[in-house]
């Protein structure tokens, strides 16, 4: 029925919305339902327990016992008696943990079934990321002597004072260490040290036994009133092929540094040492006291090589009863060949030669000079003057180098700073400081001495290094050393002559290396080497010639007595071709490493003995930079043992790991 002022329409329209709002109600009150479904069924999901246990990939070495509340209860195979672990429904970290504490050295293996993957993942589908490890400071106690090599290490390699252990910060820090459970003071820390100082020494004496050749090198070094003889050894793992060191001594010596005091504590050294008659040479500088040394106390055998010929006619020599029983005493000292350091050498060549030249050549002799002094002059304003240093960093931002006449290549260095420098900013240093400027002629001709110098700096650095350099590479270096010098000489137009002297002073200087058949035979066994470094030739058949003769020393069976030498048929024959075959497969080989001569086991034992030297004594100056930090001038107390023993145990880096 319509109301009054209703239409049909108006009806119509409120019946549509009357449905709407009864379907709406409707369909909220089904989805609500639908919700409660789910949340149900998610309650209830998580009312079940879920143990992770049986899916874990370490279950096999546990067996499941029983569920108890929110854990469960396992025992594990892998110890012995009857100990129950519990862990979490749904996490395994207290299992995990007992097996990296308690059985930390069983290999544990995951189990390969599929269980620990989801079924909707694919068996090619990567792994999921692995959580984020925490971390855990309860791991485990150290030993009691793990804590007591730490703290030594840390004394020894950092070069702290043996009254550091009685710090209190230190005690403090050392007991916060599990399994400290004692604290050593300075007299038991003294006996730590001269313990472990025993065990070094018999294990270099033990090394030393199982080897055939080693070199050492030797000087003397003074510091705050007191003289020192350092020697160290070096020489090549017969296994690994890898260069090895040590430091022997740095022995305090008193008086006068007279040859025979030299000789008599190099001998005394090498003999502790059971090595006198394995070192195949001695590597000193070129001073007067060690050069006697060597020459006055050399075995008959080497200082006559050439005994077989000599004539039949030679005059017999008498020696006088006195002299001989004065010298009876000294008949037990023997010292090992001699062999000058390279790099001390080259440096007297850049510094003396080289200076010597320049002064007494007209051409250069005034440039030389000046540009020098007014150098000079500059390194001694900027070095003295902290005003004078700081124009420098204004204009150049750099600092000037100063020479130092114990370092080497120092004054190549501090000159070729300067050269670097643009001329208008050398004028303005000099103008600020009031220094007379550097000329347009001085700047050159210092350019052009820094070309020439720089590859004898270059071959000066090379020489002294340690791991990777042999005797065998001083004939090679020497070499490219002249090539690459005289090359320079195209391009001088001041120093014209200068290539040419420092070769001449090369050749004189380096005359018995150049010509000697150890050394050649040092740089053909490496196989860096072998015969490429020469180009001659001629030179390179002599020294394939003398490494055959080499090996056929080498080879056992090669020694015979005189009645097999002189019945020697074709049976030699084999021995010859065999020799010679090794050496001309070694030779055309193309691999640079040291491993290649596992193959030729000839050519490897002459190479051992004579690479086992290096080519410069610089590895017993690292040894006394070491001692100017350890006898530093608040420990100048030290006793001359412990001062050794210290510094020995530090370059030797016993305490490493």
């Amino acid at each position: 029925m319509l109301v009054a002022g209703e239409t049909l329409l108006e009806v119509w329209m409120t019946g549509r919305q009357i449905d709407r709002y009864v379907g709406c109600y409707i369909n909220r009150k089904s989805r609500r339902v639908q919700q409660l479904k789910k949340s149900t069924s998610i309650i209830m999901a998580a009312a079940e327990p879920k143990l992770s246990f049986f899916t874990w990939r370490y279950s096999q070495y546990f067996t499941y016992i029983k569920q108890k509340e929110n854990n469960i209860l396992v025992k594990c195979k892998l110890c012995l008696g009857s100990k129950i672990l519990s862990t979490a429904q749904n996490s395994n970290s207290n299992l995990l943990k007992h097996l990296q504490r308690q059985h930390a050295t069983t290999r544990l293996v995951a189990k390969s079934t599929g269980t620990e993957t989801d079924s909707s993942s694919d068996a090619t589908s990567p792994p999921p990321p692995p959580k984020q490890q925490r971390l855990d400071f309860n791991r485990g106690t150290a030993s009691q002597d793990k804590v007591d090599k730490a703290i030594a290490r840390y004394v020894v390699e950092d070069m702290q004072a043996i009254s550091t252990v009685e710090s209190p910060a230190f005690r403090r820090l050392v007991s916060l260490i599990p399994g400290a459970t004692r604290q050593m003071g300075r007299k038991t820390f003294s006996k730590y040290l001269e313990g472990e100082y025993t065990k070094m020494e018999s294990e270099l004496k033990k090394t030393f036994e199982g080897l055939n050749y080693i070199s050492t090198t030797a000087d003397i070094w003074s510091a705050h009133n007191r003289s020192f003889m350092g020697i160290t050894s070096h020489w090549i793992n017969p296994t690994t092929l890898q260069r090895q060191k040590a430091a022997l001594a740095c022995k305090r010596i008193k008086g006068r540094h007279t040859y025979d005091v030299v000789a008599s504590e190099i001998d005394h050294i090498h003999s502790l040492y059971g090595v006198s008659t394995k070192v195949t040479s001695t590597i000193t500088d070129n001073g007067s006291n060690f050069v006697k040394a060597f020459a006055m106390y050399q075995p008959e055998s080497l200082s006559d090589d050439d005994d077989d010929d000599h004539d039949d006619d030679e005059e017999v020599t008498f020696t006088d009863v006195a002299d001989a029983l004065n010298s009876a005493a000294e008949e037990g000292i023997v010292l090992p060949p001699h062999q000058r350091c390279a790099s001390h050498t080259l440096n007297l060549i850049s510094c003396n030669d080289i200076d010597k030249w320049l002064v007494s050549n007209p051409g250069t002799k005034a440039l030389y000079r000046s540009s020098t002094a007014k150098c000079t002059a500059l390194w001694n304003k900027t070095s003295k003057s902290t005003l004078a240093a700081e124009v420098v960093s204004e204009v150049v931002t750099k600092k000037l180098l100063v020479p130092c006449t114990t370092r080497w290549n120092s004054f190549y260095d501090a000159v070729a700073r300067i050269v670097e420098i643009p001329m208008t900013d050398l004028s303005a240093i000099s103008d600020r400081l009031q220094l007379k400027s550097i000329s347009d002629r001085e700047l050159h001709f210092l350019k052009e001495y820094c070309a020439t110098m720089k590859p004898l700096t270059v071959a000066l650095d090379i020489l002294q290094g340690e791991d990777n350099c042999y005797f065998g590479t001083l004939l090679p270096t020497l070499e490219t050393l002249m090539s690459k010098t005289l090359e320079v000489k195209d391009s001088l137009t001041v120093a014209t002559g200068l290539p040419k002297a420092i070769v001449q002073a090369i050749k004189r200087r380096f005359a018995s290396v150049l010509e000697s058949s150890d050394a050649m035979l040092a740089a053909v066994t490496l196989p860096k080497f072998k015969l490429r470094w020469l180009r001659d030739q001629r030179k390179k058949e002599m020294i394939k010639g003398i490494l055959v003769a080499e090996c056929h020393k080498f080879v056992p069976g090669s020694s015979k007595d005189k009645e097999q030498d002189f019945f020697s048929f074709e049976d030699d024959d084999e021995h010859f071709a065999s020799v010679e075959t090794e050496v001309m497969s070694y030779l055309k080989t193309a691999e640079t490493g040291m491993e290649i001569l596992q193959q030729f086991p000839t050519i490897k034992e002459i190479c051992l003995k004579k690479n086992a030297a290096i080519p410069s004594s610089a590895p017993v100056e690292r040894l006394f930079s070491l001692g100017g930090l350890v006898l530093s001038p608040k420990r100048n107390r030290l006793s001359d043992q412990r001062f050794e023993k210290l510094l020995l145990m530090r370059y030797n880096h016993w305490f490493e790991d």
